[in-house]
């Protein structure tokens, strides 16, 4: 039995673990931020709905 190749590659395993659970974080957190970026956009995009004629025209004299 080899017990210092055995105890390498449980470490690698370990590490290899939090590389992906730490890469899973942060693909969550930018998922969040894209969200609340696409809720915010919506909001917005909500507001100009309700009165769709505000800022559409203007009239210019020359």
């Amino acid at each position: 039995m080899d017990i210092p190749g055995l105890s390498t590659a449980l470490a690698n395993v370990s590490l290899q673990n939090q590389v992906s659970t730490a890469v899973l974080s942060k693909a969550l957190d930018s998922n969040e931020n894209l969200g609340a970026s696409l809720i915010n956009m919506m909001d917005r995009s909500m507001e100009l709905s309700v009165n769709p004629a505000v800022g559409g025209n203007f009239d210019m004299y020359i």
